[in-house]
Protein backbone atom coordinates (compact mmCIF):
# COMPACT_ATOMS: atom_id res chain seq x y z
CA UNK A 1 0.00 0.00 0.00
CA UNK A 2 2.76 2.54 0.94
CA UNK A 3 4.50 1.73 -2.25
CA UNK A 4 1.05 2.26 -4.45
CA UNK A 5 0.68 5.64 -2.18
CA UNK A 6 4.19 6.75 -3.40
CA UNK A 7 4.01 5.50 -7.08
CA UNK A 8 0.21 7.83 -6.93
CA UNK A 9 2.13 10.74 -5.87
CA UNK A 10 4.76 10.81 -8.17
CA UNK A 11 2.26 10.28 -11.36
CA UNK A 12 0.71 12.94 -9.96
CA UNK A 13 3.49 15.24 -9.63
CA UNK A 14 4.81 14.38 -12.95
CA UNK A 15 1.05 14.45 -14.85
CA UNK A 16 1.34 18.23 -13.04
CA UNK A 17 4.67 19.18 -14.16
CA UNK A 18 4.25 17.78 -17.58
CA UNK A 19 1.04 20.22 -17.87
CA UNK A 20 2.38 22.83 -15.95
CA UNK A 21 5.76 22.81 -18.59
CA UNK A 22 3.53 22.61 -21.52
CA UNK A 23 1.47 25.38 -21.08
CA UNK A 24 5.06 27.24 -20.44
CA UNK A 25 6.48 25.99 -23.84
CA UNK A 26 3.00 27.10 -25.95
CA UNK A 27 3.24 30.62 -23.96
CA UNK A 28 7.27 30.71 -25.08
CA UNK A 29 6.03 29.70 -28.60
CA UNK A 30 3.51 32.69 -28.86
CA UNK A 31 5.39 35.01 -27.15
CA UNK A 32 8.52 34.32 -29.57
CA UNK A 33 5.82 34.53 -32.38
CA UNK A 34 4.24 37.86 -31.36
CA UNK A 35 7.86 39.20 -30.89
CA UNK A 36 8.65 38.49 -34.33
CA UNK A 37 5.21 40.27 -35.66
CA UNK A 38 6.26 43.19 -33.14
CA UNK A 39 9.95 43.41 -35.10
CA UNK A 40 8.18 43.18 -38.43
CA UNK A 41 5.28 45.63 -37.14
CA UNK A 42 8.31 48.44 -36.24
CA UNK A 43 10.47 47.38 -39.45
CA UNK A 44 6.81 48.29 -41.80
CA UNK A 45 6.39 51.64 -39.33
CA UNK A 46 10.29 52.67 -40.44
CA UNK A 47 10.75 51.39 -44.20
CA UNK A 48 7.15 52.11 -45.61
CA UNK A 49 5.85 54.73 -43.15
CA UNK A 50 8.54 57.30 -41.63
CA UNK A 51 10.61 56.66 -44.51
CA UNK A 52 7.84 57.03 -47.02
CA UNK A 53 6.90 60.18 -45.30
CA UNK A 54 10.13 61.66 -46.21
CA UNK A 55 9.44 60.77 -49.73
CA UNK A 56 6.25 62.89 -49.46
CA UNK A 57 7.97 65.72 -48.20
CA UNK A 58 10.94 66.31 -50.76
CA UNK A 59 7.54 65.81 -53.46
CA UNK A 60 6.26 68.69 -51.56
CA UNK A 61 9.21 70.84 -51.56
CA UNK A 62 9.41 69.93 -55.28
CA UNK A 63 5.96 70.98 -56.46
CA UNK A 64 5.82 74.00 -54.05
CA UNK A 65 9.28 75.03 -56.46
CA UNK A 66 7.37 74.28 -59.36
CA UNK A 67 4.71 76.03 -58.47
CA UNK A 68 6.36 79.07 -57.51
CA UNK A 69 8.63 79.34 -60.39
CA UNK A 70 5.50 78.74 -62.91
CA UNK A 71 3.93 81.54 -60.58
CA UNK A 72 7.06 84.16 -61.33
CA UNK A 73 6.01 86.98 -63.81
CA UNK A 74 9.73 88.03 -63.94
CA UNK A 75 10.97 84.75 -65.34
CA UNK A 76 11.52 84.22 -69.18
CA UNK A 77 9.75 80.75 -70.45
CA UNK A 78 12.71 79.02 -71.53
CA UNK A 79 14.08 79.47 -67.13
CA UNK A 80 10.99 78.45 -66.12
CA UNK A 81 10.68 75.80 -68.77
CA UNK A 82 14.71 74.36 -67.61
CA UNK A 83 13.76 75.06 -64.24
CA UNK A 84 10.80 72.75 -64.15
CA UNK A 85 12.02 69.78 -66.31
CA UNK A 86 14.91 69.52 -63.95
CA UNK A 87 12.73 69.86 -60.61
CA UNK A 88 10.38 67.49 -62.65
CA UNK A 89 13.40 64.60 -63.07
CA UNK A 90 14.37 64.52 -59.24
CA UNK A 91 10.46 64.18 -58.66
CA UNK A 92 10.65 61.05 -60.91
CA UNK A 93 13.92 59.22 -58.88
CA UNK A 94 11.63 59.42 -56.26
CA UNK A 95 8.76 57.68 -57.67
CA UNK A 96 10.89 54.29 -58.34
CA UNK A 97 12.05 54.58 -54.42
CA UNK A 98 8.00 54.99 -53.39
CA UNK A 99 6.95 52.54 -55.49
CA UNK A 100 8.85 49.66 -54.07
CA UNK A 101 7.72 50.65 -50.30
CA UNK A 102 4.40 48.16 -49.57
CA UNK A 103 1.56 50.48 -50.69
CA UNK A 104 -2.06 49.99 -49.53
CA UNK A 105 -4.50 49.41 -52.10
CA UNK A 106 -5.77 53.26 -51.26
CA UNK A 107 -2.52 54.52 -51.30
CA UNK A 108 -1.66 52.96 -54.74
CA UNK A 109 -4.80 55.06 -56.04
CA UNK A 110 -3.77 58.40 -54.79
CA UNK A 111 -0.44 57.67 -55.52
CA UNK A 112 -1.41 56.84 -59.40
CA UNK A 113 -3.12 60.25 -59.30
CA UNK A 114 -0.08 62.10 -58.10
CA UNK A 115 1.93 60.64 -60.97
CA UNK A 116 -0.74 61.27 -63.70
CA UNK A 117 -0.78 64.97 -62.34
CA UNK A 118 2.74 65.10 -62.60
CA UNK A 119 2.59 63.97 -66.19
CA UNK A 120 0.28 66.30 -67.13
CA UNK A 121 2.93 69.37 -65.73
CA UNK A 122 5.32 67.27 -67.71
CA UNK A 123 2.79 67.53 -71.02
CA UNK A 124 1.91 71.43 -70.14
CA UNK A 125 6.17 72.72 -70.17
CA UNK A 126 6.05 72.17 -73.72
CA UNK A 127 2.99 74.56 -74.18
CA UNK A 128 4.59 77.00 -71.49
CA UNK A 129 0.94 76.59 -69.92
CA UNK A 130 2.06 78.55 -66.57
CA UNK A 131 -1.66 78.85 -65.39
CA UNK A 132 -2.38 75.48 -65.63
CA UNK A 133 0.96 73.78 -64.25
CA UNK A 134 -0.19 76.28 -61.42
CA UNK A 135 -3.36 74.51 -60.64
CA UNK A 136 -1.88 70.65 -61.62
CA UNK A 137 0.83 71.67 -59.02
CA UNK A 138 -1.94 72.64 -56.56
CA UNK A 139 -3.91 69.39 -57.14
CA UNK A 140 -0.67 67.20 -56.67
CA UNK A 141 0.18 68.87 -53.28
CA UNK A 142 -3.49 68.13 -52.35
CA UNK A 143 -3.03 64.40 -53.30
CA UNK A 144 0.03 64.72 -51.13
CA UNK A 145 -1.86 65.06 -48.07
CA UNK A 146 -4.08 62.45 -48.50
CA UNK A 147 -0.85 60.10 -48.79
CA UNK A 148 0.17 61.82 -45.77
CA UNK A 149 -2.68 61.06 -43.65
CA UNK A 150 -3.14 57.57 -45.15
CA UNK A 151 0.46 57.25 -43.60
CA UNK A 152 -0.60 58.59 -40.40
CA UNK A 153 -3.22 56.34 -40.21
CA UNK A 154 -1.43 53.43 -41.21
CA UNK A 155 1.47 53.84 -38.79
CA UNK A 156 -0.89 54.39 -35.80
CA UNK A 157 -2.74 50.94 -36.82
CA UNK A 158 1.12 49.73 -36.79
CA UNK A 159 1.90 50.74 -33.79
CA UNK A 160 -1.48 49.99 -31.78
CA UNK A 161 -0.98 45.98 -33.18
CA UNK A 162 2.55 46.39 -31.86
CA UNK A 163 1.38 47.79 -28.35
CA UNK A 164 -1.61 45.05 -28.14
CA UNK A 165 0.91 42.10 -28.65
CA UNK A 166 3.81 43.62 -26.22
CA UNK A 167 0.94 44.08 -24.09
CA UNK A 168 -0.20 40.34 -24.65
CA UNK A 169 3.59 38.89 -23.92
CA UNK A 170 3.53 40.60 -20.93
CA UNK A 171 1.06 39.15 -19.70
CA UNK A 172 1.91 35.31 -21.32
CA UNK A 173 5.35 36.55 -19.09
CA UNK A 174 2.90 36.69 -16.07
CA UNK A 175 0.76 33.60 -16.19
CA UNK A 176 4.20 31.53 -17.08
CA UNK A 177 5.80 33.31 -13.61
CA UNK A 178 2.45 32.23 -11.90
CA UNK A 179 2.57 28.70 -13.23
CA UNK A 180 6.35 28.21 -12.28
CA UNK A 181 5.38 29.73 -8.36
CA UNK A 182 2.24 27.04 -8.21
CA UNK A 183 4.85 24.00 -9.63
CA UNK A 184 7.56 25.38 -7.22
CA UNK A 185 4.87 25.25 -4.36
CA UNK A 186 3.65 22.02 -5.22
CA UNK A 187 7.23 20.35 -5.46
CA UNK A 188 8.41 22.09 -2.01
CA UNK A 189 5.03 20.65 -0.38
CA UNK A 190 5.63 17.30 -2.10
CA UNK A 191 9.13 17.19 -0.81
CA UNK A 192 7.59 18.48 2.57
CA UNK A 193 4.73 16.18 3.20
CA UNK A 194 7.33 12.99 2.00
CA UNK A 195 10.25 14.11 4.80
CA UNK A 196 7.03 14.28 7.16
CA UNK A 197 6.11 10.78 6.63
CA UNK A 198 9.35 10.06 6.98
CA UNK A 199 9.81 11.10 10.80
CA UNK A 200 6.76 9.68 11.77
CA UNK A 201 7.35 6.54 14.21
CA UNK A 202 5.16 3.93 14.90
CA UNK A 203 5.37 3.16 18.27
CA UNK A 204 6.35 -0.05 19.52
CA UNK A 205 2.57 -2.29 21.81
CA UNK A 206 3.70 -2.10 25.01
CA UNK A 207 5.56 -5.39 26.25
CA UNK A 208 3.30 -7.74 28.30
CA UNK A 209 6.70 -9.17 30.37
Amino acid sequence: MKDLKKYSNKTKAAYILLVVMLIILLGNFNTLQNSKNVNENINAIFNDRLVVAHYIFQYSKELHFIKSEAEKLDLSDNTKKNEIIHTLNIIHNIDDLYAKTVLTNKEKQYFDIFLISCKEINNHVASKNWGKIVALSQQALTTLESLSQIQIQEGKAKLASANAMYNKNNSLGQLQIALLIILGGITFYLLIVKKIKRSIRIPEPPSLN
